[in-house]
């Protein structure tokens, strides 16, 4: 089984704060890391790290930033696709991050959102029914679901995390099997968290709905079965940058590499490496290493 992840690869630059900034308020700052990042990246190299064969296919531009994310991916067990389009700025995040862990987020999409979608789609002819399909929120509306529908008509297993919210996405449940979402993103979409938010996405055709809540744990829901509550592991929060990510990654190679559908113990394995990231600083360094996950896939 492999993993086709399609989304953005950009440079996280992290800036430590004593608090998150209100409106017309300047703060000041320390750089605290400068990564590689990126939704889908992220995702990407935690399940190659994990041991299940990743091909990662973004867009950069042709700048010094795509030169680093070249280089740092090399090191990285990803199969990496990366499309390099002149005349687009490769994408970066700004990552302000307080003492207690708690983060706050600007990505820019513009090489995201101009990935040729002929090129996506000749990857995914690479594709066997059963591979995963995986997909976040940083693509056009039109490549998005041009992209959903294909992995759905090739019988791949489509994965979705909703992020950073579009308005597009509400036209796009019915070719997603598993959803993955945070509280702010269940109840933006839904209007519901928890169990009622599960329960809203399953009546939209979401076969598996994976609802995280920080340290309240997670719920894993499959449509006409019973929810299932995973409490989270317990850690000192230092920077939850890219935890989600971390949480998807690891609850989705856990399942393909043990050759059944998601289940609880991918669930608690994802709990597990997604508290190793959120104690470290950082984005790709803070990801559990390759021995890390292998240790908590054991277990």
């Amino acid at each position: 089984m492999r993993a086709f992840v399609i989304g953005n690869a950009a440079i996280d630059e992290t800036i430590s704060v004593d608090g998150l900034p209100e409106p017309g308020v300047s703060i000041l700052g320390r750089i605290a890391s400068r990564d590689l990042g990126g939704k889908g990246t992220n995702q990407a190299v935690v399940m190659a790290r994990g041991g299940l064969a990743t091909t990662l296919v973004s867009a950069t531009g042709e700048d010094f930033r795509s030169a680093t994310i070249r280089e740092q991916l090399a090191e990285e067990p990803v199969d990496a696709r990366l499309v390099c389009l002149g005349g687009v700025s490769t994408d970066f995040s700004m990552v302000l991050t307080t003492p207690d862990g708690e983060n706050s987020i600007v990505t820019t999409t513009e090489a995201a959102e101009a990935l040729p979608l002929e090129a996506a789609l000749d990857v995914l002819g690479e594709a066997a029914p059963g591979d995963f399909l995986v997909m976040q929120g940083n693509l056009g509306a039109k490549t998005t679901e041009a992209l959903l529908r294909s992995g759905g008509e090739r019988g791949m297993v489509v994965a979705f995390n909703p992020s950073p919210l579009r308005p597009y996405f509400e036209c796009l449940w019915p070719f997603i099997d598993i959803a993955f979402l945070n509280e702010s993103e269940s109840l933006s979409l839904t209007g519901r968290t928890g169990r009622d938010a599960a329960e809203a996405l399953h009546a939209r055709g979401i076969r598996q709905a994976v609802l995280t809540s920080g340290t309240d744990g997670a719920i894993l829901s499959t449509a006409g079965g019973a929810a299932i509550h995973v409490p989270a592991v317990k850690t000192k929060a230092i920077d939850t940058t890219g935890a989600g990510d971390t949480f998807m990654g690891a609850a989705l190679a856990s399942s393909a590499l043990r050759g059944g559908a998601l289940d609880e113990r991918a669930i608690s394995h994802a709990a597990a490496a997604s508290a190793l990231t959120v104690a470290r600083r950082g984005t790709r360094r803070a990801f559990p290493s390759r021995d890390e996950l292998a240790e908590i896939f054991a277990g």
